[in-house]
């Protein structure tokens, strides 16, 4: 799935390399870019610094001095959905992208570069569900994982999850892992867990139709919710357990979804 260059910080992992088709970097596109890099520098620790410029106003976030995620600004006539967007890395971006046109999805945006960071695309599979593709340059995408305030999992929440998962596994080739729920389907590369994809049915909500979500690693979940109510976000689903851990679904000030993940107690 990943390279990875040693331990970073309380047992996190710092990574050199993502394999092609694995989630590698997170952005958030919002109308506030100030208010919302204080809201997420309180919630996660979060440092910001600039650049590149090619994308607008725009920073990465840094945590101990690792990059994790991204924030830019929505321009102002741009009245789209605020949501976290997984980008799923690559190898040759042109090609994925004409990949996923190909096989029923589409290219909103891109290919294009990002000065030298690296070559981007931003697409939608045939459900409507919104990704990213990455092709690292110097930014090799999210730098540390496995820490609070760092991208945890990437899950797809769609209609129907049998429905969907053959363009992923024919564009970025994951394989396919169905437990029990035939409508909870694990994706793998090289057998190891990379994201998942949830058919949620007549469940999924109407206003956001099928989308990626994001869950971020907290200490503590119950202490997440209380800082994300203080810092003016909503929660919408209580702490529960999961085999990830204990999860909960949140919303920021703007009311882009995701999901913390803490340590069971």
């Amino acid at each position: 799935m990943t390279e990875a260059r040693g331990p970073v910080g309380s047992g996190g992992t710092a990574h050199t390399r993502y394999t092609s088709g694995t989630p590698c970097w997170v952005s958030l596109m919002a109308h506030g870019l100030t208010a919302t890099q204080d809201f997420y520098s309180a919630l996660f620790g979060w440092e910001f610094r600039p650049g590149p410029h090619q994308l607008g106003p725009y920073a990465r976030a840094l945590l101990h001095g690792e990059e994790v995620a991204g924030i830019g600004q929505l321009p102002p006539d741009r009245h789209l959905p605020v949501a976290w967007t997984p980008y799923l890395a690559s190898d040759d971006v042109d090609s994925t992208a004409e990949s996923v046109r190909l096989c029923g999805g589409t290219i909103g945006v891109g290919p294009l570069d990002a000065g030298d960071a690296g070559r981007l695309a931003i697409g939608s599979d045939p459900a409507g569900a919104v990704f990213g593709l990455w092709q690292a340059a110097r930014h090799l995408g999210t730098g540390v994982t496995g820490v609070p305030g760092t991208p945890a999992w990437n899950e797809l929440r769609t209609f129907e999850a049998a429905g969907v998962v053959k363009f992923y596994e024919t564009v970025f080739g994951h394989e396919r892992d169905t437990g029990a729920d035939a409508d909870h389907i694990t994706l793998k590369l090289d057998g190891r867990p990379v994201a998942g994809i949830r058919g949620m049915g007549n469940t999924l909500p109407r206003e956001r139709g099928s989308h990626w979500l994001t869950s971020f690693q907290v200490a503590d979940a119950d202490d997440a919710l209380r800082r994300v109510r203080d810092l003016g976000g909503r929660v919408l689903t209580p702490v529960q357990d999961d085999p990830r851990g204990r999860v909960a679904t949140v919303a920021d000030p703007e009311g882009a979804v995701f999901s913390v993940i803490g340590l069971r107690g």
